[in-house]
């Protein structure tokens, strides 16, 4: 069949890291409308990038397809929420790595009559993936075996199940089935602000810690310092989470390393407002805000996106920590998606779990994909 007669095409792209950042591939696949025909394959091995980088990688190389086949309307589906969003222009591009990249797909778009975006789950992005894992694969030199698609997390690398039985020595707490060496990341909250006394919406302001809030490091610190096992301390940018971890580093030795995705949340407008106050002021976006993930505040950033990137950090500590405890010094929103992304849990969770100031969670991940929660929200350190 002549490329004439497929004006309208369906692009279904990938991309993944494994690593966040690491080895990256892209695959991307033009199928007709009616999905009977692959008109177009494409598949590269980035080396090292992102997973978010390898999929707007794919997104273009499956516009250069769709463009090479003739066609003039295109039906993009992706499990990348983050790209969805953005060339839909429902999010703000605000990333540098992002912004060339969303820059040459959208130059790419302009070429057709129309485009369309669509999310879809994982499991039904499955040939894309396929094209994406088989040249990360190849570029590591392994051969392609079997996959079992976990539940969908966009932008993510496809997690591959192991075939060890529970009862493996090595195994995970309970009846979780996961084997190997855990990344244990401790999860501490940071001390009390002057935003946090007067209960105002603090993300990327930076006030730093009040007297009582260094007092809550420092009792932190001391709590923590009678581990044997931290390996790393890894914090936010933020001055209240440096300050945080800097009393822990001064009680074991070891330096603070800064993760800029685990900053809070952008709040916006609401950027130190009380709840009232930024709901008197923009009622109707703050009511959605409340139930919905996907809503950001007025200049600000839903917790969607902030979940988008908390992942990215999680597989970075992962990989460049495994198989070790290290201790993370972060915010509310950051800590309760990391405990979300380990309980592989719903987003009611970020609404209805309380995180305390100072407080200490426990969050494991294991190679093999599995993860377990073995403390939520402990504060006794703090009134001793």
């Amino acid at each position: 069949m002549s490329s004439a007669a497929h004006t309208r095409v369906i692009v279904e792209a990938d991309g993944g890291s494994r690593g966040n950042p690491g080895p990256a591939g892209y695959g991307a696949v033009v199928l007709s409308s009616d999905r009977s025909e692959v008109l177009a394959e494409r598949r590269l091995a980035l080396g090292v990038a992102t997973n978010n980088v390898a999929e707007y990688r794919g997104l273009i190389a499956g516009l250069t397809a769709a463009a090479d086949v003739g066609a003039r309307e295109v039906d993009v589906r992706m499990d990348s929420k983050l790209v969805v969003e953005q060339m839909a222009g429902r999010w703000k591009v605000k990333h540098p790595d992002m912004i060339p990249l969303n820059r040459e797909a959208a130059a790419l778009v302009r070429g057709f009559d129309r485009v369309s975006y669509q999310w879809i789950p994982r499991a039904e992005n499955s040939h894309a993936d396929r094209l994406a894992n088989e040249v990360m694969d190849a570029a590591a030199g392994k051969k392609r075996e079997p996959t079992v698609h976990v539940a969908d997390r966009p932008t993510a690398p496809v997690a591959e199940k192991s075939a060890a039985p529970i009862a493996d020595k090595s195994g995970g707490p309970g009846w979780t089935g996961a084997v190997g060496a855990p990344t244990r990341l401790l999860l501490l909250r940071h001390g009390q602000t002057p935003l946090s006394v007067e209960r105002r919406y603090s993300g990327r302001g930076n006030p730093v810690l009040t007297e009582l809030g260094a007092q809550q490091a420092s009792a932190a610190a001391a709590h923590l310092a009678q581990r044997d096992d931290i390996a790393a301390i890894v914090a936010s940018p933020l001055a209240r989470a440096q300050q945080t971890a800097g009393a822990l580093a001064a009680k074991i030795g070891l330096p603070v390393s800064t993760l800029d995705e685990l900053t809070e949340t952008d709040f916006g407008a609401w950027e130190g407002l009380t709840f009232k106050e930024a709901a008197e002021n923009h009622p109707d976006v703050h009511r959605k805000w409340l139930g919905d993930t996907s809503v950001a505040p007025p200049n600000g950033e839903s917790f969607d996106v902030v979940r988008d990137r908390v992942q990215s950090a999680r597989e970075k500590l992962i990989f460049a920590h495994a198989g070790s405890t290290v201790v993370v010094v972060t915010h509310v929103t950051p800590i309760k998606l990391l405990l979300q992304l380990a309980l592989d849990v719903g987003p009611s969770i970020l609404y209805r779990l309380h995180l305390d100031l100072a407080s200490l969670s426990i969050a494991e991940f294991y190679p093999d994909g599995g993860a377990s929660v073995r403390l939520v929200n402990e504060t006794s350190y703090l009134h001793k």
